[in-house]
């Protein structure tokens, strides 16, 4: 099929890679120069594991290329999926302009039937806006369908994601586009997965829904690790018994110091704003967003209160700068929340990510230190405090990190260590929802 798809962001060439892979001819759009041209030349733009051994095979059979030209695209493709960014106003509504921006342009280019895939993350409703901002430019041209295919794409995990969905939902109330939509998601849905059809806004409102859900899963767990610190209770023993619950589940129980990234805080913020417009008051979702703005910085009093409040002249190591590991996004990190703070109290960081620094640097630039491996960024650290917990971080070598710091003292915001593993070695070990291991 002839697809294509505008914007190169993470969810557009996530989306146009993947779709080459199973044979599809794909035209992937972006205003960005020098990133199109980069990306002709076989440059991948970001960092998702296995993304640039699809991307490379499919520019090498001819299946996958970039353009500036949304003309072009028009011209090739019966399918346009829009992947385009919509990030929170002021007020935490989603800012539709890009995508209603290039629905405009479509409208005024479109010369026979497409069907428009929204795959950006977008409010209930906007599927009518889209093909409302078309319409003035179609008029009685031709005909065309507005699909809503929401992505539930993990970072770290997106190309299983894309090829292996456990569903794909499709909004749509025609079935022309029903059809379509339908024969170029079969091969992904071997498996016998299912391929769910519904009206536009329930299916916008599921991926709102679907996040929002998992981000209060992940709020609750950080209450209850708090509660385990007051309670003597430890929070991996309360998890693995909620989790034995298949009510419940084992995902997403994890305690830690915060969600970030692109977007759970950005989804869960939309849809309160949606609530405020429609006169609803979506109050857990307020306490999810208050509570986990708190967690972030849960870490800190630890740190303050182990060296008696001030952190005047004192150094920190820092392991992890993407929001989770296996991504180099660093959109509403933790990590930097933590940095921030850090700084604010007169405390240095030199900091260790193995994908994320690049991205870090233009965003806060040199405020603080980049190590070139992890144990660099321990020299002459006070501690070392744990953002994110990348692999590479659960067996570093004691021994030196043990030499390097000043005190070996820890304070793990992911729960990387166990408890035992940290008192045999003779380290003072702050954790969430665990006991505080002294030396």
């Amino acid at each position: 099929m002839k697809i294509a798809v505008v914007g190169t962001g993470y969810v557009g060439l996530v989306t146009g890679t993947c779709l080459a892979e199973t044979g599809n001819d794909v035209i992937c759009v972006d205003i960005n120069e020098a990133k199109v041209k980069r990306m002709q030349q076989g440059e991948i733009p970001i960092y998702e594991p296995h993304l640039d051994v699809l991307f490379h095979r499919n520019i090498k059979a001819n299946r996958l290329r970039f353009t500036t030209s949304i003309q072009d695209a028009v011209n090739h493709a019966q399918i346009i999926f829009l992947a385009l960014p919509t990030p929170p106003g002021a007020d935490g509504s989603a800012d539709l302009s890009f995508v209603l921006g290039v629905a405009a342009q479509l409208g005024e280019l479109i010369q026979d039937y497409k069907v428009i895939v929204d795959k950006s993350t977008v409010p209930v409703g906007t599927a009518d806006k889209v093909h409302a901002a078309m319409q003035k430019g179609v008029g009685n041209r031709t005909t065309f369908d507005v699909v809503s295919n929401p992505e539930f794409l993990r970072e770290g995990f997106a190309v299983d994601d894309f090829l292996k969905p456990d569903r794909v939902v499709i909004g749509s109330s025609s079935d022309r586009a029903k059809k379509i939509m339908e024969e170029l998601y079969r091969p992904y849905v071997r498996s016998g997965n299912p391929i769910l059809f519904m009206d536009e806004r329930s299916a916008e409102l599921t991926k709102y829904a679907a996040n929002a859900f998992l981000a209060t899963k992940i709020t609750f767990m950080n209450e209850i690790a708090n509660m385990c610190e007051r309670l003597g209770a430890d929070v991996d023993s309360v998890r693995v018994g909620i989790g034995a619950d298949d009510r419940i589940g084992k995902r997403f129980l994890f305690p830690g110091i915060g969600y970030g990234g692109s977007c759970f805080p950005k989804d869960v913020q939309a849809l309160a704003k949606s609530a405020t417009e429609v006169g609803y008051d979506f109050s857990i979702l307020e306490s999810v967003m208050r509570v986990n703005e708190t967690q972030k910085l849960s870490i800190l009093q630890k740190i303050k209160t182990h060296f008696n409040v001030d952190l005047k002249g004192k150094h920190f190591a820092l392991w992890g700068l993407a929001f989770k590991p296996d991504t180099d996004d660093i959109r509403e990190a933790p990590a930097l929340t933590i940095i921030g703070a850090l700084l604010e109290a007169g405390a240095t960081v030199t900091a260790f990510d193995p994908e994320a620094m690049r991205n870090v640097k233009l965003q806060i630039g040199q405020v603080i230190q980049y190590a070139e491996d992890p144990y660099s960024a321990l020299d002459g650290a006070d501690a070392l405090i744990i953002a994110t917990e990348w692999s590479v971080f659960r067996t570093p070598d004691f021994g030196i990190v043990k030499a390097k710091l000043k005190q070996q003292v820890i304070f793990d915001g992911r729960n990387v260590y166990s408890l035992d593993q940290m008192k045999e070695l003779g380290y003072t070990y702050y954790s969430v929802g665990r006991s505080i291991i002294k030396q």
